[in-house]
């Protein structure tokens, strides 16, 4: 089974914990795993804590660093007719293609 390791920058890492309710330990873990890249398991062999607390900490992380826009972008819910929500995804795709083309992204 292919998994991609999950990495950050340390600006990225830096806004995804930008107000998030965590202790220094998990931002420790979290920055050792996500923007260091050491594994999981030297956590839970230093600290001696469970690899689901671990798994945890990280995942608490990674999963507000997908909820950070880039700068000038806003998320928006809307009810539409169906012809212009077609036209709303199709926006969203080529920003979407775009971000992914600039450096830094």
């Amino acid at each position: 089974m292919f998994s991609m390791k999950k990495r950050l920058t340390e600006a990225q890492f830096q806004a995804a914990i930008k107000g998030l309710e965590i202790g220094q330990q998990t931002i420790d873990i979290a920055r050792g795993v996500l923007v260091e890249g050491r594994p999981q398991a030297e956590f839970v062999a230093s600290l001696g804590l469970s690899k689901g607390a671990v798994s945890q900490a990280v995942s608490r992380v990674w999963a507000a660093a997908g909820e950070v826009l880039p700068e000038g972008f806003e998320r928006v819910t809307a009810v539409l007719p169906e012809h212009q929500a077609f036209i709303v995804k199709r926006w969203e795709a080529d920003a979407k293609g775009k971000r992914k083309q600039e450096p830094n992204s």
